[in-house]
């Protein structure tokens, strides 16, 4: 699927953070919005000097693979987090084989609202501090960080 020829989305700036992307008409619940496309690196391959100190456009995959939308990425690298998201991401196999990741609307989305999914962060540091999130969800949680522990189910 080519983002272009489907124009399901556009970047631009968002009141979130940095860029955002912005759906360009009506999704329905359910609808493919993009693949999260870009560069693959294989498992346990160590990624270095991709990412800055503001932002990554990082994706790990079940099979420990790594995709960096930074490299030959698309629109869908843009969307920005949310503890409320309108999309999530599905990981399923294309007919290559390959595991590809789906962005996919959780719920109606209107035209012109911005794309969210939920970074579900794992990270080491033990200062979630540092990956607070600027959402503004009704029910944020305060930080990219993924949810874990019985108190956040």
């Amino acid at each position: 699927m080519s983002l272009d020829d489907e124009l399901l989305l556009e970047v631009r700036p968002s009141p979130i953070h940095g860029t955002g992307a912005f759906a360009l008409r009506s999704i329905t619940r359910g609808e493919l919005v993009g693949v999260y496309e870009g560069h693959r690196y294989p498992p346990k391959h160590v990624v270095e000097a991709t990412a800055d100190s503001d932002v990554t456009y990082l994706f790990g995959l079940s099979d420990g693979t790594t995709i960096d939308g930074a490299r030959g990425g698309n629109a869908t690298r843009h969307l920005n987090h949310s503890c409320s998201p309108n999309c999530h991401a599905v990981e399923k196999y294309g007919s290559n084989g390959e595991l590809m990741l789906h962005i996919v609307a959780k719920r109606a989305i209107p035209a012109g609202a911005e794309l969210f999914i939920d970074y579900e962060l794992i990270v080491d540091e033990t200062d979630s501090s540092v990956y607070a999130c600027l959402c503004g969800a009704r029910m944020c949680r305060g930080t990219m960080v993924a949810a874990i522990g019985p108190a956040c189910q």
